[in-house]
This record gives structure tokens, sequence and C-alpha cells, in this order.
């Protein structure tokens, strides 16, 4: 690009987006206006993509970390021919629009991942590179490179100020992802005012001490910012900074520079001044440059030719690796390259649910080529430990992911593994901590992302390691985010229908939750109950009769309802198994009334809150405050989560 169509690209992209945020009255022009220069060359000259193909798996990526500057990212789709046109830019922020207020991944072609909760992009991107490496290691051959593209991200102050960003810079430098390229747009505002007020480090300093390699310039000297790109990729042993000071807002005549101008129109009076500024009549609304839009037109049919070269290239690997092809295929489809062998188990046996999990794992792992994962520095406990050699720096080719006690960058490098295509992510940590990893979970769940969480130590009866390990609340919280499976098995039965399930969801995030202690295999009343199970629940201990109560539990707390039902013989009692309440509340009333009847007794027990039976169920049993510290059986029993208990109020 010269420098002439440089500048009439951002002069494009400020015009673009100042009039959209003044229509729709709402949205954040600093952005846009400071990096549109940046974003040109992006666009018009580093990215290695195609708009008339944006699935093409070798797409250089490209993750607006900065959500809020949505219009940035709009305005370069529309450029580039990403089928954003003129009236969905005029829609802007409105129901409906494909230019959403933060970009939302599958409204439109080229919107790569979900932003706009500061730091979550630029951890996404880390997991978008590192998919990149274990796709290279696995498909390269000697004569063919099918993998070979950059992850590139745009990151402002305030993800350079949000924890997940450090966790996943962190490990980034560790695992020297050579081909991830973040540029941090270095405008010292945030809302409240300059970053003097609450951030004064060295970020550049900072990020050397990761293991990134750093560079710094002016984000308007386009000979120099070309020059810190091919340093970047010059560098393929270390993640790339590219530190710009920028001018926010520029080209607003009066308010660039300042706070006012970060997340607010500029009002009609400023945007005159603007366009006057740039050579624009005032009422040149959403104007594009013809020398920009003969420029991006032109280079669809380059890019469009260097995917065709690359599409000859792969069709070549394909005929002369046909083992490895149908690997890649099956992995970009997700789904199995060969049957499961499922463990099974027998009535009586007696184990964790988490140790289930780790066999169902394994299972899973050896007929999906795609699964990968690890556990946040948790993996014995976790039992998520996968055969071969972890992934590494030194081993591309590893499935299994060593995070560190870094749980909010595992889940969200997990999203980013996802939306790379070819790879299931799981990713492990305790229930408990599912507080850690919250925001990325939401983000797996906006987005449809079938990503699997494995939480063990489900409850109280993970004993003396006290109430800040033992989980109360966390099942209803998880429950309450719309589009996440939550899965409580009860026994190693149980927990291989609980993976088979989550593995065989591919529209968004599954948890499944296990057990520390031992569980008995019980027998189940229902003889289809593997079918059953997705409908959230089963009848495990039937009556001969109608049932005087029905006892809904989940999870441990399966054993304990058996064992109260036998307690509670005055009573004709009906066991069921909840593995997914969400699930089974979902069901039609003829389905949910066939389980539990309008005339029984419906008690309810999970250790836990009883939030989420609320209206579901006539008594429960379970848990409302914190835990304590001691051994398992002996806090449950303090708090008053025995049989006994519970044959108690099915008796009352």
């Amino acid at each position: 690009m010269d420098q002439r169509i440089i500048d009439e690209t951002a002069k494009s992209i400020r015009c673009l987006s100042m009039d959209a945020i003044q229509k729709a009255n709402s949205g954040h022009p600093g952005l846009p206006l400071g990096c549109a220069e940046l974003g040109a060359m992006l666009y018009g000259e580093f990215m290695r993509h195609d708009p008339s193909d944006p699935a093409w798996l070798d797409r250089d990526r490209f993750v607006l970390s900065a959500g809020h500057g949505s219009m940035l990212l709009y305005s370069l789709l529309h450029l580039s021919g990403y089928g954003i046109g003129l009236d969905d830019i005029r829609s802007f922020r409105q129901i409906g629009s494909k230019c959403a207020g933060h970009p939302e991944y599958g409204m439109a072609p080229g919107i790569e991942t979900t932003t706009g909760p500061l730091g979550q992009g630029l951890a996404t991107a880390v997991g978008m590179a590192v998919a990149e490496t274990m796709l290279a290691a696995r498909f390269n051959v000697a004569g063919r490179t099918i993998v070979d593209h950059y992850t590139w991200a745009l990151a402002g102050d305030g993800c350079m100020q949000e924890g997940v960003s450090a966790e996943a810079a962190s490990l980034a430098g560790h695992l020297g992802l050579g081909k991830l390229i973040v540029f941090y747009d270095d405008n010292a505002i945030t809302i409240d005012g300059g970053t003097s007020l609450s951030f004064g480090e060295d970020v550049g300093a900072r990020f050397e001490a990761y293991g990134w390699q750093v560079r710094k310039g002016d984000m308007y000297d386009a000979a120099a910012v070309r020059r810190m790109v091919a340093d970047a990729k010059a560098e393929t042993g270390k993640p790339s900074l590219i530190i710009l000071k920028s001018v926010i807002g520029k080209g607003a005549p009066t308010m660039q520079g300042s706070h006012k101008v970060h997340g607010a129109p500029l009002g009609a009076e400023e945007i005159a001044k603007a366009k006057a500024a740039m050579g624009l009549p005032a009422d040149a609304e959403f104007w594009v440059s013809p020398e920009a839009k003969a420029f991006f037109e032109a280079r669809r049919g380059e890019l469009a030719a260097g995917r065709a070269a690359w599409q000859a290239d792969f069709s070549a690997w394909k005929a002369e690796n046909p083992g490895k092809a149908a690997e890649l295929e099956a992995m970009l489809a997700g789904r199995p390259l060969s049957a499961p062998v499922w463990p099974e188990a027998k009535v009586g046996d007696s184990m964790a649910t988490r140790n289930a999990s780790g066999a169902a794992l394994k299972a899973a792992f050896a007929a999906w080529p795609g699964l990968v994962g690890g556990s946040a520095d948790l993996t014995g406990p976790n039992v998520t430990a996968l055969p071969g050699a972890p992934y590494s720096k030194a081993d591309r080719s590893g499935r299994m992911i060593h995070y560190g006690i870094r749980e909010h960058a595992m889940a969200a490098i997990s999203n980013g593994l996802a939306l790379h295509g070819g790879f299931r992510p799981f990713c492990a940590t305790f229930l408990v901590f599912a507080d850690y990893l919250r925001p990325s979970l939401r983000l797996a769940a906006l987005m449809g992302l079938p990503v699997v969480y494995v939480m063990t130590h489900d409850s109280v009866f993970v004993g003396e390691d006290g109430p800040t390990h033992q989980p109360i609340e966390h099942l209803a919280s998880l429950r309450a985010i719309p589009n996440v499976l939550v899965l409580r098995p009860a026994d190693a039965e149980e927990t291989a229908e609980a993976w088979a399930w989550a593995m065989a969801k591919t529209d968004g995030p599954t948890v499944i939750a296990l057990t520390r202690q031992n569980l008995p295999v019980f027998g189940k009343a229902d003889p289809m109950w593997r079918d059953t199970f997705r409908t959230g629940a089963y009848v495990v201990r039937n009556t001969s009769d109608e049932p005087d109560v029905v006892v809904l539990a989940s999870g441990s707390e399966v054993d304990l309802a058996l064992k109260a039902a036998e307690l509670a013989s005055s009573k004709s009692v009906r066991v069921v198994s909840v593995p997914s309440l969400e699930t089974f509340l979902a069901q039609p009333d003829a389905l949910r009334d066939t389980l539990a009847p309008p005339e029984a007794r419906i008690v309810a027990c999970e250790a836990g809150r009883s939030m989420p039976w609320n209206g579901v169920a006539d008594g429960f049993l379970g848990i409302e405050r914190f835990g304590e510290s001691g051994p398992g059986a002996k806090v449950a029993a303090h708090l008053g989560l025995t049989p006994e208990a519970l044959a108690a109020l099915i008796n009352a």
C-alpha cells in the first residue's frame, strides 16, 4: 500500500465510524479513529486472508481484543468485501444488525471471536496461535506446508490492565508462540481519564519478562510499522508485542486525545469539523473513498489467487497423504475418527467419578483426534493426564497442555482452540474455581463453543481443605448461564455417559462436575437409562405401585437417596437421578410427570444451595451455608447431609 491509499482508507474508516456511532447515538469512536491507519495496513497489506472464502483453514486470524472499537472492524470488513454492506453499518448497534455493539462471533463472516470484555480477545488469540502450531506439527510434511498462518490482535490499555491477558501472555511467552503478533494501541486514555490515574507500569518491560519480543513506535509512521511487523515475523521463537503510541479519536479537531472521545458519539458539530479537516463536505455521510474502494477490489483478486495456490498445494497434499487427510477432515468436522469405546463398570464397583472421568477421557482421546486440553496445575487431582508427551515449545505435537495456575486464561485459550477450527478442547480445575474462569465460560456459551469443562471436587465431601475449597453455590451459578450443559453424574456408568453426551454436543459448552470420594455403581431400574439419561433424568429405584414420594437427586446424593429410601420404610419411594437439572426441566410436562407424578410428594437432595430446585420440589435437603474443615463424611454429617436426615424429610 502506498501512503495515499493508506490515508484514503483511514479517511473512509473514520467517516464510517463517526457516522455509524452518531446515527446509533451510541458507541466508541476513539479507537476506530485512532487506529484507522493500522487497520488499513492490516487488511490491505499484512494479513493473508480471502474474503471469498472466510473459513479458509490457512487464513490469518485477526482478533479485535479492544472490542468496544468495533466500528474499526466493521469498516474494514466492509472495505475488504466480507459481506457487511453500508446498510449494515447504518444499522450499527440495532436489533438484528450484523454490526452489533461489540463484535459477535457468527453475526458476519470475518468476525473470528466475540470480544468486548477486555483482555479476553488477547487470551483467545493465544489459543488460536496454539492451534496453528498444533496443526502445523501434525500435518505439514516435507515439501508441503499446508498450515502456516499468523494470529494478529489489537489490544488497548484496558486489555493490558485486565488479569486474563497477563495470565495468557505469560503462557504465550513460555510456549514461544512466534506467530502471535499483538498490537498495543497505547493512547494513554481510559474512560475515567488519562491512564496515569491508575496505570503507570512499563508494559513493554513486563512483556519482555514474559518472554515476548517487544517493539515500540508511532502508530502513524507506516514505514516504522512495516519494520516492526518484519521483526515480528522474523522472530520465530517468541510472540511479539508492537507498542504503538497513538492519539485516541485522531481527526476529531477539538476532542482527539481526550477521554471524552472514548465512549460517546462525537456530535454533529464535531463530525462536521472533522470532515472539513479531511476535505469532505459535511453531508458526505457514510463516505467511502473511491480510491480505497478500487484498491480493495483489486486486493480481493490477489488474495483469492493466493488462496487458490494454497488450495492446489492442499489438494496435492491430500492425494499424497490420505491418512493424514482423513484425520484432518475428522478434526475439522469435530467427529471421531473411530467409534469410541467407553469404559464399562458393573454394579457394586466403587470409584470416584473423577477417576471414571479419567478413563472416559482416555476413550475420547483415542477416538477424537481433535481432542486436546489440560488442567490448571491439577492434572493428578482432576485425573486428566493424556498419553504421550505434553504440548510444549519443544514438542508441538502433544495434545495435553499444562496451563499452570491460570484458570481464566485456560478457559479463554480453550475458546481460541475451538474457534480456530480442528479442535475439541477440554479444560479442568476444581468446581469451586469455576469462579476464576466464569467470564470465559460465559463467552463460550454465548458463541456456542463445544468446550468441555472437567470440574472435580464437587461438594463438601472434599473435606479437609475447608470452606474455601468446598463448592456450595457453584452448581446453581453455572446452571444460571444460558446454553451451558451442567452434568453431575452419580456413578462410573453415568460418568461415561456424561462424556459421550459432552462429545456429541456441538452447540455450546458442557460442565462435568465430579466427585473426589468413591461412589458405588448402583443398579438402574430403567432398562433404557442410557437413552433416558439425555432427557436429564431417569428412574434409578422404582416402586411396584404409584410412589408416595419421589426423590430427585444428582451426583453423590443419588447414593444418599437410595440409602434414605431404604430407611423410609413407611413410604413408597421412587429415586430419580437428575444428571442435568436444566435439561430435565426443559422436557415436556408429560415426560416430567412420568418420572415425578404430580400426585406424589417431590423431595430433592443435592450438596449445594436449593435455588435451582425452587418450584421443582416440595422439600429440599442441601446446604445453604459455607462448609467446614474436616474429613468429608464428617463435614457432611455436621451439615445435616445424611441418609437419616433425608429419610426424615421423606417421612415428613
